[in-house]
Order: structure tokens, then C-alpha cells, then sequence
């Protein structure tokens, strides 16, 4: 299966944020997105995510030789500032969100295994979400794509805020996941890009740009990425 992003077009007034874009994402694979900022890394995430409509052009699915579209269940999109329902404790709601998916569900795990494995003890699982620091409820937001593992994850800046040992936790579960979906992440952390990586793609000048394989673990990756998206 894959993702085909075909001739898609973006703009807010008079901004360009894509112009006859065109990508094709594979399952199996995760992609690492960069861009400089206000590139449109996080609009072409809403438009995936069918939370913005495209001027031009269509993304769709490709299962067997056939094409079809999708709808934004199949998309999980973790973003960059988490919303989560402040009343509730993370142990309510990993297992709230785990009920109302339950025919979705590939691990056994319970919420109290999910939310231990990402580093959240027992004391902290009853704790209510709005007093969580900002990385504990990033956590908790990327932790619930993992759990249902959509077609289609998009990671809007992971890992940003979290430690070394639950960066680390993180990192495994997406290889984990790649299995069964296309991962698409924007980050602006080269090194993260080359270590969880199969594939780097840029947008720049409104367009999606493949970087070929060969050169993810240069040694001067980080200096011929700085060139590609400084070129005019």
C-alpha cells in the first residue's frame, strides 16, 4: 500500500504552500519531512489528515493496483501541541480511547502496560492530564496513535520534548510500528532524521523532494541538506 500525494495545491490568500506537489509514501517505510520553517510541514499534515481541503489535486491510497480514498480515521496525526481532555487521568483516558477502538487494536497490551512502557509509573497514571508537564502529555498524545496504529501516522515534531531514556522508548515503538504503516514525521533534528529514517523528504519551493538513500548516513549529510534547502 502506499500514499499517492498527486499534483496537490495549497494556498492561504496570496501564499503559496504547495504547488503541484507530487509524493508517493509506502508503507513500511518512515519518512523523515524537513523543511525550513513556515515551509508548510504542518499544512501538508492537515491536508493528509483531510482537516484542510486542497485547492487542486488529490491524495489517496493505493491498495493492490487500486486506488481509493480515505477518510481522516485512517490518519493519525499527532501534533505538535497536545490536546487532551484536562479532567480526565491518563489511565481514564488511554483506557477510554482503547474502548472506543477496541476493533482496532493489533497489541494486547493493557492501558496500564501501554503507559508504563512510554515511562509513566503508576503513580503518575492516576494523576489528572492537566497537571502533567507539556513532554508527559506529548507522550500520552503520541502514545494513542501507536495503540490504534492507523494507516498513516504523521508525527508533527516528536520527540522534541522528551528525555533521553523516553525518546528512546519512543523511537522503538515507531520502528515497531513502520510494520503495518506509512510513518511520516517533520523534524528539524537532523540527527534524529538519519537514525530512525528509511527515507528523507524535503519541501521546499512548494514541492516534495526526495533525497536519494545514499546519502542519509554521509558525513556531511547535515551540510548537503543545509545547501538543498538554501538553493534558489
Amino acid at each position: 500500500m502506499y500514499l499517492h500525494l498527486s499534483s496537490i495545491s495549497k494556498k492561504f490568500d496570496h501564499k503559496v504552500i504547495l504547488e503541484e506537489a507530487e509524493f508517493r509514501f509506502e508503507k513500511g517505510k518512515i519518512y523523515g519531512l524537513l523543511g525550513r520553517n513556515g515551509s508548510g510541514k504542518t499544512t501538508l499534515f492537515n491536508c493528509i489528515a483531510r482537516n484542510l481541503t486542497l485547492d487542486s489535486g488529490s491524495i489517496q491510497f493505493v491498495e493492490n493496483g487500486q486506488t481509493r480514498n480515505y477518510d481522516n480515521t485512517e490518519i493519525g496525526f499527532t501534533q505538535t501541541y497536545p490536546q487532551l481532555p484536562a479532567f480526565m487521568t491518563a489511565f481514564e483516558f488511554v483506557r477510554f480511547y482503547m474502548d472506543i477502538h477496541r476493533s482496532q487494536l493489533k497489541s494486547p497490551r493493557s492501558p496500564e502496560e501501554w503507559l508504563s512502557l512510554v515511562g509513566i509509573g503508576e503513580e503518575d497514571q492516576h494523576r489528572l492530564l492537566k497537571d502533567f508537564s507539556h513532554g508527559m502529555q506529548n507522550k500520552v498524545q503520541l502514545l494513542l496513535s501507536l495503540i490504534v496504529q492507523p494507516p498513516v501516522l504523521l508525527l508533527d515534531e516528536p520527540l522534541t520534548s522528551f528525555d533521553p531514556v523516553a525518546a528512546h522508548e519512543f523511537k522503538q515503538l515507531i520502528r515497531e510500528a513502520k510494520k503495518d504503516s506509512i510513518i511520516i514525521f517533520s523534524t528539524h533534528i537532523l540527527q534524529l532524521a538519519q537514525d530512525l529514517c528509511d527515507e528523507i523528504v524535503l519541501l521546499h519551493h512548494q514541492e516534495l523532494q526526495a533525497v536519494p538513500n545514499n546519502k542519509l548516513h554521509d558525513p556531511d549529510f547535515e551540510q548537503e541538506i543545509v545547501h538543498l534547502l538554501t538553493a534558489e
